[in-house]
Parts: structure tokens; C-alpha cells; sequence
């Protein structure tokens, strides 16, 4: 029987590595992208389409599985793997973003949050047992610790006193996960690192966080709108405090040259919703930057975005009448394409890893990326 979760570093390039993880649901090669599955399917996307693009693995949300159609229906319907019909691993996050993303409907104590629905106004209450039972229903094969996540932008007192719930959140998800034996006994559990920007708070809960000890360890708090040279700034130090042995996971980014640089301090998993999402609002990623499809100068345009691409059989003429008539083919293809993009750019990063020669390959990419083709 595979391992309930183990791994194995196979490369390293200065801070870079890649890896495979070992589940009992499968491997996820690092560094990994994993696509957004928030109400149980990514969005204009069949599972096995997922798969063929590269995806190892996908990422459920705890919150909006929760309010709709339920932890409990999921379960009794087999399971999300089952639900959804994917049978390889998923994340599922504990729905601390919503916390914050939601905040004007939530209330904090050291308990938990109670919450308004954004749906149809029904009053809940999620506490970090409540988080862990309702990833236990789903199936997940990596559970997310409930945490407590402020702006970054928030008084440095407010930063340490989340953080240090967060930790204290953090060990009552422990307890809840392995309480659950039977699950507990085939899933993971990462802990999530928060401190906002601050060195001295991320640093205070890489310890408390390795004190209590979890399968891998998620970066916290960051793509919340501070910019890329803060995330970097903090990534310079915050997946050094990490455990080496264990996976780092950046949560919630992001764009592609943000990946990169990522890679090259330090992190092995990431998640966004970026690439679904510009699909559906007519943006592709392509190798020389992004491109908004609905611009007139691609109407007659008889190339592809990428000739490797899945999508390479339609035109970038296509894809603009498709998606300036609002037909519904544009958002599967231009997201289909974009998921391509992403799981092409972390083949590339592996393999550059594993040849020793990352820092060439971001060069590069970032040249060519930033060159840009405009909007």
C-alpha cells in the first residue's frame, strides 16, 4: 500500500527543489500548481481534462463546499473524489480566506467565527474542529489547518495577536485531524505559517507550528494585495524557517513570474484561481506575457496562443469571436489553454531544477514574460 504521505526530494538547485509527494491517492510532482476547484468542479473544465493538462492535483474550499450543498451531503454521496469524479489528491483549504474576504459578515473569538451566509443569510459558526470535520466529510487527502488571516496592512499588534490564535487554532486542528483515526490514518495535514510581513511573527510561528508537527507547512498571509517585491521580500526568509523535509505551500498565488520566483526561494505547492478565472474574462497566458483576446488586433489572427497547446486546433481569430460573442466554447477553451500554460511552466521548472540550471530559465522566462505582447 503507498505511504499515507511522504516527501521525497529528488533535486535542488540553490534554494529551488523538486520532488514527489506520495499519498495514497497518488504522486504530485514539485513544484505543483494545483487548479481551484471551489464548489467541487474547476471551473469550464471535465476532471479528465484537468488530468491531461498536467494537473496532479486540485484544490476544494471548505467554505462554499460547506454553505452549498454540504459537508454531510458530500459525504453521503461518497465522498468529493467520488462527487466530482476525481480520484487523485485534494487540497482542501479551511476556509480562514473567507474570514478575512468575508469579514464584514463574520464574527472572531477565540472560539471561532461565526458568519452570515453569503447565500441566503443563515448564521453558522466554524471553529477549527468544525473546519477539520468538514474536510473529514469531503475526503481530503491534504486538510488545511483553520487559521485566523489580517490584512497585511493591519497594526503589528493585531498581526502578532491573529497570529498567535492562528497557532493556538492550529493545535486544535491537529487534535481534531488525528482524533479522526480512520482518516487521520490515510490524509495529511499541513499547517499554515502566518506574521504578515513581519520576520520576528513568521519566525515565532514556523516554531510553534514545527512544535506541534504537521505533514507540510502552507506560507500564509501573503497575495492579499502587498505587491510582489513585499511577497518576495518575505519569502527571502520564510520558507527557510520552514522544516526542510516537509512540502511548502504558498497559498493563493498566482500569477506566473510571481511562481518563478517562488520556485526559486523555496516553495513546492501553490494554488490560484488566476488562470480559470482570466479564462473566462478572455485573458490567456502565452510565453511573451499575457494577451486579452477580445483585443481587435487578434480578429483575424490564424495562429494559436501556443502550437504545443491543447487548444493549438483553433485560432486566436476563433478564440475572439468566441469570446466577444459570450459563447460559452471561448471560456472552456481559453481556460483549458491557461491550466496548459501553468502546468507547462512548472514541467519547465522541474526540469530546469533537476538539470541545475533554474537560475537561466528564469532569466529567461522572465524576459520573454515581462516582455509582454500588451492587453
Amino acid at each position: 500500500m503507498p505511504p499515507r504521505f511522504d516527501f521525497t526530494i529528488t533535486a535542488s538547485d540553490g534554494r529551488a527543489r523538486t520532488g514527489i509527494i506520495a499519498t495514497r491517492r497518488g504522486e504530485i510532482r514539485t513544484p505543483a500548481f494545483m487548479p481551484v476547484g471551489t464548489a467541487a468542479t474547476v471551473k469550464a473544465m471535465k476532471p479528465a481534462d484537468v488530468r491531461a493538462g498536467g494537473a496532479d492535483i486540485i484544490l476544494g474550499n471548505t467554505y462554499h463546499l460547506m454553505l452549498r450543498p454540504g459537508a454531510e451531503r458530500v459525504a453521503r454521496l461518497g465522498g468529493l473524489h467520488a462527487f466530482m469524479r476525481w480520484d487523485r489528491p485534494i487540497l482542501t483549504d479551511s476556509g480562514g480566506y473567507q474570514v478575512m474576504s468575508l469579514s464584514e459578515l463574520t464574527t472572531r473569538s477565540e472560539n471561532g467565527v461565526a458568519f452570515r451566509s453569503h447565500l441566503d443569510g443563515s448564521r453558522h459558526l466554524l471553529t477549527p474542529e468544525r473546519s477539520i470535520e468538514i474536510q473529514r466529510l469531503l475526503g481530503s487527502t491534504i486538510t488545511m489547518a483553520f487559521d485566523e488571516l489580517v490584512p497585511t496592512t493591519s497594526p503589528r499588534e493585531v498581526q502578532a495577536a491573529a497570529m498567535e490564535r492562528s497557532m493556538r487554532w492550529a493545535k486544535r486542528s491537529h487534535d481534531a485531524f488525528f482524533g479522526a483515526e480512520a482518516h487521520a490514518a490515510d490524509n495529511a495535514i499541513f499547517g499554515i505559517q502566518q506574521g504578515a510581513l513581519d520576520e520576528g511573527l513568521r519566525r515565532a510561528s514556523a516554531d510553534a507550528l514545527t512544535d506541534i508537527g504537521f505533514d507540510g507547512y502552507a506560507i500564509g498571509g501573503l497575495a492579499v494585495g502587498e505587491g510582489q517585491e513585499a511577497m518576495f521580500a518575505c519569502l527571502d526568509y520564510a520558507p527557510a524557517q520552514l522544516p526542510t523535509g516537509q512540502p511548502r505551500y504558498l497559498m493563493g498565488v498566482g500569477k506566473p513570474d510571481d511562481i518563478v520566483g517562488a520556485v526559486e526561494r523555496g516553495v513546492d505547492m501553490f494554488d490560484c484561481v488566476l488562470p480559470t478565472r482570466s479564462g473566462r474574462t478572455g485573458q490567456a497566458f502565452t510565453r511573451n506575457g499575457p494577451i486579452n483576446i477580445r483585443n481587435a488586433r487578434f480578429a483575424e489572427d490564424q495562429a494559436p496562443l501556443d502550437p504545443a497547446s491543447p487548444t493549438a486546433g483553433w485560432s486566436k481569430g476563433y478564440l475572439h469571436h468566441l469570446v466577444k460573442s459570450g459563447e460559452m466554447l471561448g471560456a472552456m477553451l481559453m481556460t483549458e489553454h491557461n491550466l496548459w500554460f501553468y502546468q507547462q511552466l512548472m514541467a519547465d521548472l522541474r526540469a530546469a531544477i533537476s538539470a541545475g540550471r533554474l537560475a537561466a530559465f528564469a532569466s529567461a522566462f522572465r524576459a520573454a514574460y515581462r516582455g509582454g505582447q500588451g492587453e
